[in-house]
């Protein structure tokens, strides 16, 4: 069986299909494709070991063309949609860029899996769908009341998906995730910024107060989350993935100054970023209770190891970073 990875060279979709791959024989998928459209945050490298596998090919292509986008689903039973434009800074400078990938390309991708009679379709979102939240946690039936324009355009996505349920009858699980972190994202977002920031001997841009509250969630358990609704997710529903570690980005901040060796003269206090969201996090019990999901790296061992892989793989980051 044919399945179609979109984003597969970024830092979540690369990861996954490693997941994927090792859990294919039993899966019954044969024919994986990794399918990216190779923008600055696509990685060839990044799909170096999945590529390694005999079941694997690449497709270099944009979910915004039709033609490309049709014959890689040709005979795939399932779709798992990645792609997007991811980082909220730059949504704020250009953000006709985002509606167009994120929701008119998977408008696309979600007319061709109709098409092609695609059989399982996990459309991967974001818990900044929901907007922000004081207290508690967000259910997946919140209202969604996005404050960027990255957000809204997931938002915008993941309406579509659950429409192409709805309507067509497309198998469409949607999946909504806290704050990921792990090896190979790209050094734009905070994480990967800031420990290579201070492994370069820079100061680190802490936006506002500090106090902006995210709940962190390592890329590992966010796979084994996309591969438990892949396999068992029920069409139409949406599935929250939290890794329960909520940290203001002030406590995140000193938590990276003391894994690389640097104290508080390091902080660089910035203007707050427009339409900060204060606070997220999910209830992710729906996911847990169904499909037996729960995170596995803790946040401590999950940092010591992103930031050490980092110091060990400048070559992977210098060049991108300089050029971003």
């Amino acid at each position: 069986m044919r399945v179609v990875v979109t984003g597969a060279a970024g830092f979540i979709g690369s990861r996954f299909a490693e997941v994927l791959l090792d859990e294919a024989e039993r899966l019954g998928y044969d024919d994986v494709v990794l399918f990216d459209a190779l923008t600055y945050s696509g990685r060839r490298e990044n799909m170096e070991r999945s590529l390694a596998d005999p079941r694997a090919h690449f497709v270099h292509g944009s979910i915004l063309d039709p033609a490309t986008v049709e014959a890689a689903l040709a005979g795939a039973h399932a779709v798992v949609h990645l792609a997007a434009e991811s980082h909220v800074d730059r949504s704020l400078t250009g953000a006709r860029t985002f509606y167009e990938t994120n929701v008119v390309g998977t408008s696309q991708l979600l007319e061709s899996a109709r098409r092609a009679g695609v059989e399982r379709f996990v459309h991967v979102s974001t818990d900044e769908v929901y907007g922000s939240i004081e207290t508690g946690a967000w259910r997946e039936d919140h209202v969604l009341e996005p404050n960027s324009p990255y957000s809204s355009s997931k938002a915008g996505s993941d309406l579509a998906a659950l429409a192409y349920h709805r309507t067509f009858g497309l198998a469409v699980m949607v999946t909504r995730c806290s704050n990921n972190y792990g090896p190979r994202q790209f050094p734009e977002k905070v994480i990967p910024l800031f420990v290579t920031n201070l492994l370069e001997g820079r100061p680190v841009p802490l936006y506002g107060d500090g106090k902006n509250v995210r709940d962190w969630l390592h890329v590992d358990d966010h796979c084994r989350g996309l591969l438990a609704v892949l396999e068992r997710g029920r069409p139409g529903e949406v599935y929250n993935i939290g890794g329960g570690t909520e940290l203001t980005n002030l406590e995140l901040t000193r938590r990276i100054l003391a894994l690389t060796g640097a104290d508080e003269s390091s902080i660089e206090p910035v203007a707050d970023r427009l339409g900060h969201d204060r606070r997220y996090c999910v209830d992710w019990s729906k996911i847990r209770d169904e499909l037996g999901y729960a995170p596995a790296v803790s946040f401590d061992q999950g940092l010591a190891a992103t930031v050490a892989w980092y110091r060990e793989n400048g070559a992977w980051w210098r060049r991108p970073k300089a050029t971003a």
